[in-house]
């Protein structure tokens, strides 16, 4: 069931020119609309990437599938998505959405925390996990995060966004790189010392229910992959075979880039 559009308050950064959004929940959200420059599919990325990452235990923005109606595009001067040629009005219908991790008025969200920060966030290791889940997915784009105080604390809590490159974003191919996913501060892997410290999530992986994929798949409108189910099959049956791989991807991102783990032991 969608979650209807109430407001607009902001444009957001991004290829996708996001915007930020409530809705009649009473929550905020980060919405992409089928018009954005990066292409349709994206919207289905978002979705299917979201629901696997859930089904994992990684923290990402909750998604939703949130509906615009024609009455709110109208009445909100900056809805639009800005072109090569010019401006087009934002699309009405049936968008993606990912909750914004806190409340936009109240509480301060960060891009970046120096590494002298990264060791006061919560849940660091879920960089282990979304290493994990990058390679796996084939992640064209840099992993990026979000990070706000846990509960006015001086803690933080990091969210994972933005998977809409996952699947080689509208391609919904894998042109494996081993560098896929690492994120910029290798602060967040200081703790990795073996292929271990990827677990929880190398097994949790493997040993998914069978039907796991088909039932985030289901959470996809079909406009958002134009009815391809062929196509959507095909990638689906692509994902659960790569699985049984994800720590041979691990262990060439390591090889390809030991810097990024300096304390993973070399005599392993």
């Amino acid at each position: 069931m969608a979650q209807r559009a109430v407001e607009h308050l902001r444009r957001l950064r991004g290829g996708a020119q996001s915007h930020l959004m409530r809705c009649e929940d009473g929550f905020y959200y980060v919405v992409k609309f089928h018009n954005n420059p990066q292409g349709l599919r994206i919207l289905a990325n978002e979705m299917l990437a979201a629901k696997l990452a859930q089904t994992l235990g990684l923290p990402v923005s909750e998604p939703e599938v949130i509906e615009v109606s024609e009455w709110l595009v109208e009445r909100s001067p900056e809805m639009y998505i800005q072109c090569g040629n010019g401006r087009v009005r934002c699309a009405a219908g049936f968008q993606f959405g990912s909750r914004f991790p806190c409340d936009p008025f109240t509480s301060p969200v960060y891009d970046f925390l120096p590494d002298t920060q990264l060791a006061t966030v919560l849940n660091l290791e879920s960089f282990c996990g979304m290493l994990v889940f990058d390679q796996w997915t084939c992640n064209c784009d840099s992993r990026q995060a979000v990070f706000h105080r846990a509960n006015g604390s001086g803690m933080y809590i990091a969210t994972m966004v933005d998977q809409g490159f996952c699947f080689n974003a509208n391609e919904w191919n894998f042109p494996d790189s081993p560098l896929r996913g690492l994120y910029s501060r290798q602060a967040v892997y200081g703790g990795v010392v073996d292929l271990r410290s990827f677990e929880p999530f190398l097994s949790r992986l493997e040993h998914l229910p069978p039907d796991f994929l088909e039932e985030a798949a289901s959470c996809i409108p079909p406009e958002w992959y134009e009815g391809r189910t062929d196509e959507l099959g095909n990638l689906l049956s692509a994902l659960e075979d790569r699985r049984s791989r994800a720590a041979q991807f691990i262990q060439e991102c390591r090889r390809a880039s030991p810097n990024s783990f300096p304390n993973w032991s070399k005599h392993e």
